[in-house]
């Protein structure tokens, strides 16, 4: 599940995406307002951000936030990663912050921690492969459609 300063990190990178055309930074208080996210909490995410390489930053009178990269270059599972840390639900299904389970006898045969790696995997791999501009394209695709639809039928 993703946490809300990796939800409030996403919306804020999206909205940067979007204002990427203006080559401009943005204002924190800007962006805080118009994404609804408290603006303290929004100065750290920011920040853990640019320390991560994925904003750079201007000081002064026109000052703010900008993407260090194109939107099309800078990955979910990246983002998601530097915000909330590991991708996989289980320390022992992570391939970066691997743990082995003290309750565990046998780690290989262990039907949970296999099932946990396939989620693990299946995860990483739609959040490895969808980009800022990814999901811009899919709102703009989203609000052109018929509200019909839009809806599941069961």
């Amino acid at each position: 599940m993703l946490s809300m300063k990796a939800k409030y990190g996403l919306r804020a990178l999206l909205y940067l995406a979007r204002q990427q055309n203006q080559e401009e930074p943005v204002l924190i208080s800007e962006l805080a307002e118009k994404e609804k996210i408290p603006k303290k909490f929004l100065e750290l995410i920011l920040l853990d951000l640019k320390n991560h390489g994925l904003l750079q930053s201007k000081k002064g009178k026109g000052g703010g936030y900008l993407l260090s990269r194109r939107p099309e270059a800078i990955k979910l599972g990246r983002v998601v990663r530097v915000l909330d840390g590991p991708i996989a639900p289980l320390p022992c299904a992570s391939q970066t912050a691997y743990i082995p389970c003290d309750e565990c006898e046998d780690e290989k045969t262990c039907g949970i921690r296999l099932v946990m790696k396939d989620v693990r995997d299946a995860t990483a791999k739609i959040l490895d492969g969808t980009s800022l501009a990814d999901v811009l394209r899919r709102v703009e695709e989203a609000s052109t459609q018929p509200a019909e639809a839009l809806t599941y039928h069961i």
